[in-house]
């Protein structure tokens, strides 16, 4: 049987494609010269599209000492966020109209309605039962709330139902609208419009060896289509879409592999990740069937991309280097690896539907960070020396035990299941804050710290994976212990609750 003649190689289209990504193969690239002569567009803009972030924090007690700290440094960070207040017309007066905030009363389940907790991705709880000083005066409170001098406390409300039943209510009412937020990160949302869509992406196609294979990807309302024509005319067979080289990589080394949200026509496709801004470098490889019109979600592990030279497996112990991802690419090939035909492959139309490309598999992020206080385990402990103990340890029952009561409170948070982080500060006081702060466990440290530096604490605490389910007591510390702030440590230093009630 003769064979078959060749078809036309469309030189334009590979003029083309050399023109878009700025490269030579196997020679080099003219990605300087193009950037010189306005011919390319930077790609160093932000990957992904998300919409405007909607995810809230929602901070309970926002009017309270801790509470309207969270609130403006929440702000000050651009981060969304609501305020649960018993009272609106005060909240206003104390936090401004700036943000939003929801009526309720923890204390009162019926009030923990479905608006309260509206896109809400965590909570920090900063609410606490009233104490004054019995004297109750003006220049006394002031002092007393500073902590510049002791006055003979009263509580003005029932620690039971602030500190137990109401955090109880809270934690019940909340954690249907929580998922375990896992540390993840969307690098394409093409569920929206993406600004730089056409200026990043671009087609590959064997047309750069010859072939006569077609594609492109275009964004279509919801998603993005790779669509095209594969031909295996000319000793060709495959068709892919490109990133250009990104001129900053992403550090995705936090992360266990990357989540594809995609549809397909029940043919086997490639994903491939590069790690350099070579245009025939090494690609690293993971083969993926697709079921016909089923959306479906898959999963590619770092650890299971196979790289690949010009179509040949390399043999390396060197696992992909997650700290520098340069580009991502789809594709459609006749050949799975090393000369083996992909099972799946027929020449003629394709379509693959892509959603969204994540990063994922980083630590479980705390959901609910309470503030709770220092001291909680410490009234009826044996062998306890009262006079040595701080004015709430010391008074509890006369305070209607309220340290008792938190305690339950914390325990109904551990019990939950949602991801937490229990901060118990060591006496609060007026200062300006910017103190370093050091942690302990075990209920035994004494001292004070700024409100101010506790609320950045439970900020912080959101994004580390290491405050997840801990439970931790916070004083500042002393000049000879620290002279500044080191977050990393402070956090990598923590470990998790031994209780058996820890999730």
């Amino acid at each position: 049987m003769a064979d078959k003649p060749r078809e036309p190689w469309q030189f334009g289209r590979f003029l083309q494609t050399l023109s878009f990504f700025g490269e030579i193969p196997f020679v080099g690239n003219f990605r300087g010269l193009q950037k010189l002569l306005g011919m390319r567009q930077s790609t160093s803009t932000t990957l992904h599209n998300e919409p405007p972030n909607t995810q809230v924090v929602l901070v309970v007690g926002a009017t309270g000492g801790v509470g309207k700290r969270v609130v403006k440094q929440l702000q000050k960070r651009g981060i969304p966020v609501r305020g649960l207040v018993r009272n609106a017309q005060r909240g206003r007066a104390i936090l401004g109209n700036e943000v939003d905030l929801v009526e309720a009363d923890i204390t009162v389940p019926e009030t923990l309605t479905p608006q309260v907790f509206e896109n809400v991705r965590a909570v920090i709880c900063c609410t606490g039962t009233r104490v004054q000083p019995v004297e109750g005066d003006t220049p006394t409170r002031e002092k007393y709330y500073q902590g510049i001098k002791f006055y003979l406390p009263e509580v003005v409300e029932t620690p039971e139902y602030i500190e137990y039943r109401g955090i109880e209510n809270l934690v019940n009412a909340v954690k249907p609208y929580l998922s375990q937020r896992r540390n993840e990160t969307t690098v394409f949302d093409f569920t929206q419009p993406l600004p730089n869509f056409h200026a990043l992406w671009g087609a590959v196609d064997d047309v750069v060896m010859g072939g006569v294979s077609e594609s492109g990807i275009r964004q279509i309302p919801g998603s993005a289509l790779f669509s095209g024509n594969v031909s295996t005319a000319n000793s060709g067979g495959f068709a892919s879409v490109r990133t250009q080289v990104l001129e900053t990589p992403l550090d995705l080394s936090q992360y266990e592999g990357i989540q594809l949200r995609l549809k397909g026509d029940g043919k086997r496709y490639k994903f491939i990740l590069r790690s350099d801004d070579r245009w025939d470098g090494i690609s690293y490889c993971y083969s993926f069937d697709t079921v016909y019109g089923i959306w479906m979600t898959v999963r590619v592990p770092f650890s299971e991309l196979i790289p690949n030279f010009r179509a040949r497996t390399i043999e390396t112990d060197e696992p992909f280097p997650t700290h520098r991802v340069t580009a991502f690419q789809l594709m459609l090939s006749k050949f799975e690896y090393d000369g083996t035909l992909n099972p799946k492959f027929q020449a003629g139309s394709f379509q693959l539907e892509i959603e969204s490309i994540q990063a994922y598999g980083g630590a479980v992020l705390p959901q609910f960070v309470m503030v709770s206080s220092a001291g909680v385990t410490r009234p009826g402990k044996p062998g306890l020396n009262l006079d040595k103990e701080p004015p709430a340890v010391r008074m509890n029952e006369q305070l209607g035990g309220l340290l008792t009561w938190k305690l339950q409170g914390e325990e109904s948070l551990r019990n939950s299941g949602i991801p937490y982080s229990i901060v118990r500060p060591c006496a609060l006081t007026e200062e300006p804050g910017g103190q370093p702060l050091m942690a302990d466990k075990g209920d035994t440290i004494k001292g004070q710290c700024s409100r101010n530096d506790i609320a950045e604490l439970c900020i912080r605490s959101l994004e580390r994976p290491e405050a997840t389910n801990q439970t931790f007591e916070v004083k500042q510390a002393s000049p000879d212990e620290q002279t500044r702030q080191d977050w990393d440590g402070f956090f990598k230093a923590l470990t998790l609750d031994r209780s058996p009630l820890s999730v």
